[in-house]
């Protein structure tokens, strides 16, 4: 089994780790583009044309299925992925975790990129599954582009600023851009209150793993034989992880079955 992901960075980590460790023996392909990143100030036909660009390539080593590690090529590209890979791959794209996050009853935190914070697509997934419940987007400018540099400092001050944006009684924060799942601790850090119960996080890592497991007939398997294997390309060439990746614990973890080149 082979399971291809792509995003314009190191944001696929997340989904990448989760599928790892649900089946330790299927094959990963990890698909990026750090040459064209980052994907969120572009138009969407530009984000399309760049996402096709990575699908494709990881399509040409033939995946069970691929994952849409990325919520902004799910939102602009995902109509457009499905129409030239399904069905021969399927394709499953990401969404906001707004649903799960809304059904504790509130107040729920989005934190999102400035693009997708108040976007038509995110306000139509609050309407349908948080109707009623107090929902607050928090765009978190300069958070995922920090996240794929590795730059520390970045990360700390667009974390803290967000935080700020964030009222102080939320009970879960949804985290909806996958780069910000490789810092999830470091956010409900900065958003947990004195006296008050850590907030929950939301982040769609888990869901699309499981998802890819479905849809090409698989059953979760984490005491499998860690035979799989990791093939990474940076816009389309063959690669190994960037150094930035393994400055995460998912970045480490893939590496270990990642060959070298």
């Amino acid at each position: 089994m082979k399971i291809a992901l792509m995003d314009s960075g190191i944001g696929l980590l997340a989904a990448a780790a989760a599928v790892r460790r649900l089946r330790p023996d299927a094959d990963l392909v990890l698909s990026s583009a750090p040459d064209t990143m980052p994907w969120g100030p572009h138009t969407p036909e530009e984000v399309t044309e760049r996402a096709l660009a990575v699908a494709r390539a990881a399509a040409e080593l033939g995946p069970d299925a691929l994952i849409v590690a990325c919520n902004t090529a799910s939102v602009h590209a995902l109509v457009a992925l499905r129409a030239e890979l399904e069905p021969r791959i399927p394709v499953i794209g990401t969404v906001p975790a707004i649903k799960p996050a809304a059904a504790g009853g509130g107040p729920v935190a989005i934190w999102a990129t400035p693009a997708t914070t108040g976007s038509p697509y995110q306000r139509g997934l609050i309407r349908e599954f948080a109707d009623g419940v107090e929902v607050t987007e928090v765009p978190c400018p300069g958070l995922a582009d920090a996240i794929e540099h590795g730059d520390e400092p970045a990360i700390e001050l667009a974390i803290a600023a967000a935080a700020e944006r964030t009222p102080q009684d939320v009970r879960d924060v949804v985290l909806g851009c996958t780069h910000y799942e490789l810092v999830a601790e470091r956010v409900r850090a900065a958003v947990r209150q004195p006296g008050l119960a850590a907030p929950g996080l939301y982040g769609s890592a888990s869901a699309v793993a499981a998802q890819a497991l479905r849809r090409v007939g698989a059953e979760a398997a984490p005491d499998a034989a860690p035979t799989g294997s990791v093939t990474v390309l940076l816009s389309g060439r063959t690669a190994t992880l960037p150094d930035t990746a393994l400055g995460y614990p998912e970045g480490l973890l893939l590496q270990a079955v990642t060959p070298a080149h």
